[in-house]
């Protein structure tokens, strides 16, 4: 067993990979997102600036892949929100064993998005256009979903190796 785990240990470096591409994109739309506000706001108040019309599409489309693949990155740091109240009172393989059911949980609602969100994207989304620019498909707009459910779902067999690995008592978490 001991085999297995050093052997899969060594894919660290891919789950270290994926995080830091999820994190760049992320910063990346939130530059984008500030330099598209900062110019539609000063387009309304500055005379010789334009406001684009479609700025408020795109800043929307942006915060939603920001809102969901943070969410993602929020489970390899292990960041959510959970109950603890009663952490102190159980028995730490039983807490490591709750942490396994909800990771699966959680492994199934990105097996959800990825597949209902790409149906969604394709079916709904490449059927219509943002308003204020007719040339570019809503796809972009339902893409976030399955997108996030990729990276929840690799972030998750990750988070559930990890409790598994401290299930037997040779460290993770």
């Amino acid at each position: 067993m001991s085999n297995l785990f050093n052997t899969i240990d060594k894919m660290k470096s891919a789950y270290d990979v994926t995080y830091k591409v999820v994190l760049f994109v992320c910063k990346i739309l939130l530059i984008v997102d500030i330099l598209i506000t900062t110019i539609a706001v000063a387009g309304r108040y500055i005379p010789f600036i334009p406001d684009p019309a479609w700025s408020e599409e795109i800043v929307l489309t942006c915060m939603v892949y920001m809102a969901v693949l943070s969410a993602a990155l929020a489970i390899r740091r292990n960041a959510h929100i959970r109950m603890t109240a009663f952490d102190r009172y159980l028995p730490k393989k039983l807490i490591v064993i709750l942490d396994i059911v909800a990771d699966i949980a959680v492994l199934v609602l990105a097996i959800v998005m990825i597949v209902v969100g790409w149906q969604y994207a394709v079916q709904i989304g490449a059927k219509g256009s943002y308003v204020s620019m007719p040339g570019v498909s809503r796809f972009w707009m339902y893409f976030p979903v399955p997108l996030a459910g990729i990276a929840m779902f690799i972030f998750e067999i990750e988070a559930i190796y990890n409790h598994t690995k401290a299930l037997f008592g040779k460290g993770g978490k």
